[in-house]
């Protein structure tokens, strides 16, 4: 795998990203369209990778111009407000301007990105957030997108150690295989990993230089209803098992086929009711309520807190 270089001294910094291979004088940019990682199911283990942790938070792109700080988000809204403390932090990076793309997160108790609390926390505790930057896409007059991710990275960490108040932190690249660290964030539960090409410029847009390796889990849960779409279905709705009753856990409206989602419904209609089979109300206009005899394979990636299924997809029934 390959190393980062050592972080430079503080003020050698923008020294350093005027000289990477591939920069150039230009003006501020304005909003980046994101690189976004292709998702993959194997890890790539050749030479020439870097391995982080895949934080379970919000795309974040920084921006310093002018005395001025911004955020936004993956679609380019602007989330300043939101994301108060995280631009006040931002503004002493020694920096005249700059472009950070990186994720917001609210760490759980033992420092695991906590999604659910960082919903909560952006209305009610915004000083819990905490910003993760993993690349550097402008400095001070200088593009340097088209130089290499260990050289950008390098450059950045040298900005982000020099940034006090810890609110600011760097996204390390981790010297581990990266099947091994895949497994090892999948048994501290967390979201998965991302794994980037080193010598690789950013680009916006889908790439195949950065690919997402999810952690997923998988178990049977009983069908109770589906949404109906033409003449097959549009999602399912799933319940969970407590003791002799149900609850409902959330839909599942990925991983269909044309064919399987035709096959599926022709199951289901001949147990048609009129209501759900939970043990609580549930109002769903959308929903063709069925008796829960048939049982789905789902992966998800995770269970909030109020007990509902994360990214539910389904793979096939009992």
């Amino acid at each position: 795998m390959v190393k980062q270089p050592p972080r430079p001294g503080r003020a050698t910094v923008r020294f350093v990203a005027r000289t990477l291979p591939g920069a150039k004088p230009a003006p501020f940019p304005g909003f980046v369209p994101f690189c976004n990682p292709s998702v993959t199911a194997k890890v790539p283990t050749r030479a020439g990778w870097l391995y982080e942790i895949k934080l379970d938070g919000y795309r974040c792109q920084i921006h310093v111009n002018a005395g001025k700080v911004r955020a936004y988000s993956r679609t380019g809204l602007d989330f300043t407000r939101d994301f108060a403390p995280i631009c006040a932090a931002a503004g002493d990076i020694p920096a005249r301007s700059l472009i950070v793309d990186g994720e917001v997160i609210v760490p759980d108790a033992n420092g695991r990105p906590d999604f659910g609390a960082l919903r909560a926390a952006i209305k009610s505790e915004p000083d819990r957030l905490l910003f993760y930057a993993f690349d550097l896409l402008y400095l001070d007059g200088f593009d340097i997108r088209a130089a290499p991710l260990v050289d950008r990275r390098k450059v950045l960490a040298g900005l982000i150690d020099s940034q006090p108040g810890g609110r600011i932190l760097m996204s390390e690249a981790i010297d581990a295989p990266g099947d091994v660290l895949l497994r090892h964030a999948c048994d501290m539960n967390l979201e998965g990993i991302v794994a980037k090409r080193a010598d690789a410029p950013y680009r916006g847009g889908r790439s195949e230089t950065w690919l997402k390796i999810k952690c997923v889990k998988s178990q049977r849960f009983p069908i109770i209803g589906y949404v109906p779409k033409a003449n097959s279905i549009a999602a399912l709705r799933l319940g969970r098992r407590e003791g002799k009753q149900l609850v409902y856990v959330g839909k599942a409206g990925t991983g269909f086929t044309a064919k399987s989602a035709i096959e599926v419904r022709k199951r289901l209609e001949p147990l048609m009711r009129k209501t759900p089979p939970t043990a609580k109300p549930l109002i769903k206009k959308d929903t063709v309520w069925v008796e829960p005899k048939v049982e789905a394979d789902i992966e998800f990636r995770d269970i909030t807190s109020d007990g509902m299924l994360r990214e539910a997809s389904f793979k096939g029934l009992k």
